[in-house]
């Protein structure tokens, strides 16, 4: 077998391969013997069909199945006898097949660029240093006690907090527009989910009011046959409620899974939770960092074949959260979209890839298993979503790629300079108490 490769432009290559016409005809006939040992045919016996016969009836099908096989198997083939890891599959094509000749195709496939690596020690890192005091503890707790607050019908008029129950009707010059009509929907007011104008517009209305409320949509809405326009709603509310939260006792401790111990036990276990996330938010921020250093260090010509591939998974996954099923709705999801998140995504999997190669990283089974149990603590029945997690292949080789990622960044941490930033733990975690006001009010009216 004879094969050539050459550069046509960029990653790109095409590679000539020339398959002996014998190796071809040898496979046809040995497949069209073994063929007429089972076939059957009118007038024979099996096994007893000449094989010219076997030849002229089935030859022309199973010529066909060994192109195909021969196709697949050879070029596989020259790629290990080139030594060469195409990104992503092959592209066949200018195929010369006539009987009696040889078998003749060009492949046209893509490289993994060969990366340099630069900029691996001495990365400054700013560590966020937080200390978690009472204060953070009680509006946790207070968080904790908005989720499970009640509503109660109020007859006061409504203010910020409040849920509201409202129709409403909006006309843009007289004439409604998509999304401007609503009956008995419900809104909170101090959210930040609706536009401004319009819940000031709410704000002190009480059950059976009705009101028209201008409000001027932004520039930027995304309702682009409304955006920066005027608008009129008429509103009518029919229920005010005003959040009601529960009292930090025991009945309230044991919502949370804390039967004994009370208030002081679930400030301890609110406490390391918060412990927890913010050890992984600092985490995060510094991995994120190291990471930015690699991109600016190491730009790379990224294969066309994986750069597709990962907008097709972006676009993907962006179908399944909005609760697209199929591809119909792909188009209104262009590759432009997801192109640059895309590009970092791939960039960094080879940079980190190159890493774990180089420094001979192998998967630490600790880190998988650790990984596994938090996974399976999302479930109702944490063993047994062990289990099954540990049995599915998939979800192994993937918790194993996050593992060995982990490891290729403790390293670069480690040959980091790393300095420490003091800041709070609100700032850290962007929390805040709920009870805090909004700044500006967005979204749907």
């Amino acid at each position: 077998m004879q094969v050539s490769i050459e550069t046509t432009a960029g990653l790109e290559r095409r590679m000539k391969v020339q398959v002996p016409a014998e190796r071809v005809e040898q496979e046809i006939e040995q497949r069209l013997r073994n063929l007429g040992k089972n076939a059957k045919l009118n007038g024979f016996r099996p096994g007893k069909i000449p094989f010219e016969v076997v030849k002229k009836r089935f030859g022309s099908e199973v010529r066909q199945e060994v192109l195909t096989d021969l196709l697949r198997d050879t070029c596989s083939e020259a790629l290990a006898q080139e030594k060469v890891n195409p990104a992503g599959g092959p592209r066949i094509d200018s195929v010369n097949n006539e009987p009696g000749k040889d078998l003749e195709y060009i492949a046209t496939f893509e490289v993994y660029p060969e990366i340099q690596l630069q900029g691996l020690e001495g990365i400054a890192v700013e560590k966020p240093v937080a200390e978690i005091t009472a204060t953070d503890v009680d509006a946790m707790l207070e968080n904790l006690r908005h989720q499970r607050a009640r509503w109660e019908s109020v007859t006061r008029s409504a203010q910020r907090g409040d849920r509201v129950q409202l129709d409403f009707d909006g006309r843009v010059d007289g004439e409604s527009f998509p999304g401007g009509k609503a009956e008995k929907t419900l809104v909170v007011l101090g959210e930040g989910r609706l536009l401004k104008d319009f819940a000031a517009g709410i704000e002190g209305m009480r059950a059976g009011d009705q009101r028209d409320i201008e409000v001027r949509f932004p520039e930027d809405y995304q309702g682009k046959e409304v955006a920066g326009k005027a608008a009129r709603f008429h509103v009518q509310v029919h229920r005010v409620e005003a959040r009601v939260l529960p009292e930090l006792d025991d009945a309230f401790c044991k919502t949370f899974g804390v039967a004994e111990g009370g208030l002081e036990k679930l400030r301890r276990e609110v406490t390391g939770n918060m412990q927890h996330e913010m050890a992984d938010t600092v985490r995060s921020r510094m991995k994120e960092q190291v990471l930015n250093a690699l991109l600016t260090a190491n730009p790379i010509t990224l294969p066309k074949a994986l750069l597709d591939e990962e907008i097709e998974n972006l676009r993907q996954d962006a179908l399944a959260r909005m609760g697209i099923k199929g591809t119909k709705k792909a188009v209104d999801l262009p590759n432009e979209f997801f192109r640059e998140q895309a590009a970092r995504r791939v960039t960094l999997g080879l940079i980190i890839g190159e890493i774990i190669t180089r420094q001979q990283l192998r998967v630490d089974s600790k880190r998988v298993e650790q990984r596994l149990e938090r996974m399976a603590e999302d479930y109702s029945n944490p063993g047994e979503a062990l289990r099954s997690l540990r049995a599915n292949a998939g979800v192994m080789r993937q918790v194993e790629g996050l593992a060995l990622e982990d490891q290729a960044v403790d390293w670069l941490l480690e040959h980091a300079v790393v300095s420490d930033k003091t800041t709070s733990f609100g700032e850290l975690m962007n929390f805040h108490d709920q009870d805090h006001d909004h700044q500006h009010e967005h979204g749907h009216a």
